[in-house]
């Protein structure tokens, strides 16, 4: 399976590769909510959170839903700035509404290649926020509703919020982190001039491939479990392709392609050590779980974050009984964890046994 996104017609000249000090933000923030995905960064994810002030860490848990299960489209931004200033004085250029309904594309939803309508304007889009906020507990429910009565006050907050965080730590880690990423955004822009965009993309991942279709027309694939089309066009008035290098990012490699939006791609230049495998019989018993397509493409949204049976049977198009066998199948495997709030019923993926699958499943889901 595979992102596709058409470049048919596009200048070379519009395809970027930049660092964004925002999006390594949104990276290390993810980092911290799921210290599962990062197996490698481990030692760091126990040092910062240990050291953030209590009302700094209560502030990231009452957002964590833009970065925890996927990443908002707001910390990807499609013209990354040189520090991360500009990167948020970018984002409070975009409008209420496009700026509330970005912030809730990140659930385990079908709607997010659609154009949907704002949750500012639209009373079914806003209930359908409400209702998944509510299965992921008050404190996220009670952040939902601040969002949609109070816009304009919530963006402050979050810009409050993001600038303390380079305050407490990342403005450490993009010292640290912002020249080796520039390093890597300037070599893939010459690769691209010297050798072309078909060199290019490998060099900047594996899942990255670029397809030559018959009539002329140039597409780039990216292999993820997900699928999804976009258009370099998508954005009249700013056509092209944003790639951002990030360290904080390994294993996943994601794609912003909302409708009306540039198409952004993060990319990780680094992977650390997995632990070790199970035992054999352990593996075949789990690998025997995961034999079932739609098991794999459950996985990859349970990988993300914990979700409720309706909410993937709405994604995924199938009925809730049928996600309930299949759930169980996967727990008998003891790849999934289950929990209860209130009246849902959450799934998430069990991130430490699937990692001792192998690295190559484990970034599969992850991807």
């Amino acid at each position: 399976m595979a992102n596709v996104i058409d470049i048919t017609g596009l200048p070379p000249e519009r395809i970027v590769f930049s660092p964004s000090p925002l999006a390594e933000l949104g990276a290390a923030l993810h980092a911290l909510s799921e210290p599962g995905h990062h197996p490698g960064l481990h030692g760091w994810v126990t040092a910062t959170s240990s050291g953030l002030k209590t009302d700094l860490a209560d502030r990231l848990c009452e957002a964590d839903f833009l970065w925890r299960s996927a990443r908002s489209d707001l910390l990807l931004p499609a013209r990354p700035g040189a520090t991360l200033a500009d990167d948020l004085d970018a984002m409070d250029t975009i409008d209420d509404e496009r700026f509330v309904a970005a912030a809730f594309e990140i659930t385990c939803s079908s709607t997010y290649a659609r154009c949907t309508p704002s949750p500012l304007v639209d009373a079914e889009e806003r209930a359908r926020v409400r209702e998944m906020a509510a299965a992921r507990g008050p404190r996220q429910a009670a952040f939902t509703d601040r969002m949609l009565t109070d816009p304009d006050g919530l963006r402050i907050w979050l810009r409050r919020l993001f600038e303390d965080c380079e305050e407490a730590f990342f403005g450490d880690i993009w010292r640290r982190v912002g020249i080796p990423l520039a390093a890597d955004a300037r070599h893939k822009t010459e690769l691209l001039r010297r050798k072309g965009l078909a060199e290019t993309l490998p060099a900047t991942s594996t899942a990255l491939a670029l397809e030559s279709v018959p009539g002329g027309s140039e597409r780039i694939l990216v292999d993820k479990l997900a699928g999804g089309r976009t258009t370099a066009f998508e954005d009249a008035d700013d056509p092209g392709l944003t790639l951002i290098p990030t360290s904080f990012g390994w294993p996943h490699l994601l794609l912003g392609h909302a409708p009306g939006w540039r198409p952004v791609l993060q990319y990780p230049v680094a992977s650390p050590e997995l632990p070790a495998p199970a035992t054999l019989e352990l593996v075949q018993q789990r690998l025997d779980a995961l034999a079932h397509p739609m098991r794999m493409k459950l996985c990859r949204s349970l990988s993300r974050g914990p979700h409720t049976t309706g909410e993937l049977a709405n994604a995924f198009g199938i009925t809730a009984p049928e996600v309930s066998r299949h759930i169980a199948a996967l727990k008998k495997a003891g790849l999934i964890q289950t929990r209860r709030r209130g009246r849902y019923v959450l799934h998430q993926l069990d991130l430490q046994v699937v990692a001792r699958l192998g690295s190559d499943f484990l970034e599969g889901v992850l991807r």
